[in-house]
């Protein structure tokens, strides 16, 4: 699964999802342009940030909590331990300046998922 990510509307990058692992690249467009990295755990770079054991830091704290989550994950048909899953599903509607959206716009594919397992 992929996500297209923007920082004030403008694509940053994508997010990927292979297994456990799940990857952001900067585009060769912003990286050309030299804009503003997403968070200081992610200076723009031409190499892809790879997290082994699910979302990167940055994005796992985009994701939602408490009462929202479980809403989101009940609505949604999520498991609640799926957070790329949760956070592309809802990434349009973040606090801040950065969004996520789904390179597959068929969201129902997207739920049902099973939770990436950990080691």
């Amino acid at each position: 699964m992929k996500a297209i990510v923007k920082l004030y509307d403008r694509v940053a990058g994508t997010l990927e999802r292979k297994g456990n692992s799940v990857s952001f690249q900067y585009s060769a467009d912003y990286v050309d342009k030299r804009l503003p990295r997403l968070s200081l755990s992610l200076p723009v770079r031409e190499q892809p940030y790879v997290s082994e054991n699910g979302l990167p830091a940055f994005f796992s704290g985009l994701c939602s909590e408490g009462w929202l989550r479980k809403t989101q994950c009940l609505e949604q048909d999520i498991h609640p331990n799926d957070e790329f899953t949760l956070l592309i599903n809802n990434g349009q509607d973040l606090a801040g300046a950065v969004t996520i959206e789904p390179m597959v716009k068929d969201k129902a594919s997207m739920s049902k998922a099973s939770p990436p397992t950990s080691e």
